[in-house]
């Protein structure tokens, strides 16, 4: 399922970048396939495990305007376009996913969902955390659920959640990357109780590319 995001009237010109790079998606429904990622500085979530922390000051990293991502987007000839953080839900992604839909390209946003969604999107992951939960808005419309499993706990914490979730999205369960070994035996269990869930793996670690 897609979804489209109903937005306000601002346009966003700008945005802080921390990097682009064209790599393939890694972790859940799209593994394997080639994606453009644009990475968006800033982050208020603040998850102990993130591989990422460099992402969250949002003012260490420059403006780039949303013609040039376009461009850049455009020349790495992938149709898959991955806006991510850092936390992109912070930012208003109108015009940028405007302008990457005229241009023809899929958007696949990942976000924890801890604001409100401004922009038009063809696939929703909304991975939540514990640390800032998402919202009741989002959630209805991510097309998939991507849990980081960090503690056993983690699991009926994050069911806890899917009443509102549609009933076509996508349920995964992660582990975290350095508990990998001890997190995996009890998500093998936990599929096998609940085989709703899917397991996803953040593959691109395992090949050593972005």
């Amino acid at each position: 399922m897609s979804a489209k995001v109903a937005t306000n009237d601002l346009q966003s010109v700008q945005l802080p970048v921390m990097e682009q790079f064209l790599s393939l998606q890694g972790e859940g429904k799209h593994t394997g396939q080639v994606a453009y990622f644009i990475r968006l500085a800033g982050c208020d979530v603040g998850c102990v495990w993130c591989d990422v922390k460099d992402s969250w000051d949002a003012k260490q990293y420059p403006l780039r305007s949303v013609n040039k991502l376009v461009q850049d987007a455009l020349r790495s000839g992938s149709p898959n376009i991955v806006i991510t953080g850092g936390e992109p839900s912070m930012h208003d992604l109108t015009d940028l996913t405007r302008q990457l839909r005229a241009a023809g390209l899929q958007i696949w946003l990942e976000t924890a969902g801890v604001h409100p969604l401004r922009g038009e999107f063809d696939w929703i992951c909304l991975s939540p955390k514990k640390f800032k939960p998402p919202l009741s808005e989002c959630l209805s419309v991510a097309d998939e659920f991507k849990v980081v499993v960090y503690h056993p706990s983690d699991l009926s914490w994050a069911q806890g959640f899917l009443g509102e979730l549609h009933q076509d999205c996508l349920l995964y369960v992660q582990p975290e990357w350095d508990k990998r070994h001890s997190i995996a035996p009890l998500l093998l269990q936990f599929i096998q109780e609940k085989p709703q869930w899917t397991l996803s793996l953040q593959t691109h670690k395992y090949l050593d590319i972005p």
